[in-house]
């Protein structure tokens, strides 16, 4: 099963999207938007640069766990993923934002 896009409005009005996988994993959230058209925007640019092996960033946080950040040509991050254990799994999330971010399906709009 492919993935698709997820987006939603809190409760001050603002949008965010998450990118899951074809198992419902969520393996990229962006940050806030102002509007749902930013939101798309936002997700057109996951679809354009998650293919590229140097727009993501590889981190490591305080606690030791890895994570990464897909980052636009401009350098701007568009999405974050969650913590991982292993540098492994957060390699196994890269792949799959790489296999399942070209994705055209666009929910909960």
């Amino acid at each position: 099963m492919a993935g698709w896009y997820e987006i939603s409005k809190n409760d001050k009005g603002r949008y965010h999207f998450v990118l899951k996988a074809g198992n419902a994993q969520t393996v990229l959230s962006s940050e806030q938007y102002e509007s749902q058209a930013s939101a798309l925007n936002g997700i057109a640019s996951v679809q354009k640069n998650a293919p590229a092996d140097d727009r993501y960033e590889l981190k490591t946080a305080a606690d030791g766990r890895f994570f990464f950040n897909l980052k636009a040509a401009n350098h701007q991050v568009i999405g974050s993923s969650q913590m991982y254990a292993s540098e492994a799994t957060r390699n196994a999330g890269i792949n799959s934002v790489k296999a399942n971010g070209a994705t055209t399906d666009v929910r909960g709009m």
